[in-house]
């Protein structure tokens, strides 16, 4: 097959979640585009962002090293994080050289475009806008907090979130890659931090709407203190409907798959629970629950099993869509 006569799939997230979903249906024969929230100021991305006014690059990079066909020790390097006691504390090696690429050719863009030829990524990686873009929170206390790092943080319920400036423009790629797409993925990922500031970038929210592509929302595995908690997958699939109006998933994918109960305990001291899926609640907003063990554990951390997850949705993509 050609490139042009693949499978086009659009999978739309940030933080951890996306660049395990993208290591499973990288090894597919599909043609990829991630839309990648760019709304992150914490961390080495948050210092970048504040001192160079660029677009934080930590998301990007993680998803850059995801789709990468390199020698393990190149992905390795541009993921390093150095440790001293220096200005580069904290700071990975990806996140510099993207900021070095920005500052050379001026756009933020147009560094991830050049890194991916440098990196040979398998697919499109695109920043849900090529500026710098704030999350802020209203909760349901009335207080609004501002930056993605701190709503989390404040411990309260979110009633909704918010991106400033508003009038935010997406990439003329993002909008072609939307309505070229036979699939769209949202997830995996942090439902207020990750996700939802892609869909709140106006003309990304309003493409996915009017796709006639079939959508998919994979579901966390876990609550997420501070921002999901007592959430079942309705309440975070209701959350995306709240935020985005006629969005019209049809497939949600869950988990059903064992937790050990020492792992659980482990993350109740983080306050953070499996999620329950509360079937018939989601089959009223004609969402089609697919659940399957989609588990992995590796040093007591929770993550998607990245195989079995492409597997589901390639399965999706060759026999529901219309390719």
């Amino acid at each position: 097959m050609t490139t042009n006569k693949l499978p086009r799939i659009v999978i739309i997230g940030g933080g951890t979640g996306l660049p395990v979903l993208l290591r499973g249906i990288k090894r597919y024969p599909v043609d990829i585009t991630a839309i990648v929230t760019v709304a992150d100021d914490g961390g080495s991305s948050g210092r970048i962002r504040e001192d160079l006014k660029i677009p934080p690059p930590g998301d990007i990079r993680n998803v850059l090293a995801a789709l990468s066909e390199v020698e393990p020790l190149i992905e390795e390097m541009f993921q390093h994080r150095f440790k001293t006691n220096g200005d580069l504390s904290g700071h990975s090696l990806g996140n510099l050289i993207l900021a070095a690429m920005t500052n050379i050719t001026g756009n933020f863009s147009t560094a991830v475009q050049e890194l991916s030829r440098v990196l040979n990524v398998k697919g499109k990686v695109l920043p849900a806008a090529n500026q710098i873009v704030a999350l802020n929170a209203e909760m349901e206390d009335g207080s609004i907090i501002t930056g993605e790092s701190n709503i989390p943080k404040y411990g309260g319920k979110i009633k909704r979130v918010f991106i400033e400036p508003k009038n935010v423009d997406p990439l003329p790629e993002t909008i072609k890659a939307i309505r070229k797409a036979d699939l769209i993925v949202i997830g995996p990922g942090s439902l207020y931090t990750s996700i939802m500031p892609n869909l709140l970038v106006p003309k990304i929210g309003d493409e996915v709407k009017a796709s006639k592509a079939k959508k998919i929302y994979i579901c966390n595995l876990m609550t997420q203190q501070g921002e999901t908690n007592h959430y079942t997958a309705y309440d975070h699939i209701k959350a995306i409907y709240d935020h985005i109006q006629h969005i019209n998933i049809q497939k949600m994918i869950v988990n059903n798959g064992d937790i050990p109960e020492e792992i659980k305990k482990r993350y109740e001291k983080e306050e953070a629970v499996p999620v329950l899926v509360d079937k018939d609640k989601l089959n009223s907003l004609g969402v089609d629950v697919i659940s399957d063990s989609i588990i992995s554990i590796e040093d007591g951390i929770i993550r998607h099993d990245t195989k079995k997850l492409a597997e589901i949705i390639y399965n999706i993509l060759i026999n529901e869509t219309k390719i």
